[in-house]
C-alpha cells in the first residue's frame, strides 16, 4: 500500500529540521512514544538502527528504524518494521520562503494478520499519519 501526505507548518524549512532532526522532542509530537532506543551505527546516519516503543491504547507496539538517506534539510527517510509491518518512508521539505512544505511518502508492506488488516483498513493507516504529521506542526508552530 502506498501514500503520499503532506503538511504546510509555518516556520522556515531550517527552523523545522532542528526540531524534526531532535529524538528528545519526539514525544512532544507523538504522545504514545515510549522510548527511543539507539542500537548500532552512527545516530541519524545511513545504516543506523534504533528501536522505538509505543503505547496505543492497552496495545504495545516495538518497532525498528534502520535510517536509509540522510540529505537535510531537503530529505530524511527509514524503514520501520514492526510485527507483520514494514513500511518505508521517505520525508521531503521544500522550503517555501517563511513555511516548510513536508511531504511524506509511504510504502507499507505486510503479512500474516497484519495483511489482512491493511487490506481492510487502509484508512487507518493514512489517518495515523496525517494525525502524527499535524501533532509535528502543532508542535513545532508553538516551541
Amino acid at each position: 500500500m502506498k501514500y503520499t501526505s503532506e503538511v504546510t507548518i509555518n516556520l522556515p524549512r531550517e527552523r523545522v529540521i532542528e526540531l524534526f532532526d531532535n529524538p528528545d522532542n519526539m514525544p512532544k509530537w507523538q504522545p504514545g512514544l515510549q522510548s527511543f532506543e539507539h542500537l548500532s551505527g552512527q545516530a541519524g546516519q545511513p545504516g543506523a538502527t534504533s528501536r522505538l516503543k509505543y503505547k496505543m491504547g492497552k496495545r504495545e507496539i516495538e518497532m525498528i528504524e534502520t535510517v536509509t538517506s540522510r540529505n537535510l534539510p531537503d530529505e530524511f527517510s527509514g524503514t520501520y518494521e514492526a510485527n507483520g509491518v514494514w513500511n518505508n518512508v521517505v520525508n521531503r521539505f521544500y522550503n517555501e520562503g517563511d513555511k516548510t512544505r513536508w511531504v511524506a511518502e509511504h510504502d507499507f508492506k505486510f503479512g500474516g494478520f497484519m495483511k489482512l488488516m491493511g487490506w481492510i483498513m487502509p484508512g487507518a493507516f493514512t489517518k495515523q499519519t496525517r494525525q502524527i504529521m499535524e501533532q509535528f506542526k502543532e508542535f513545532a508552530e508553538s516551541a
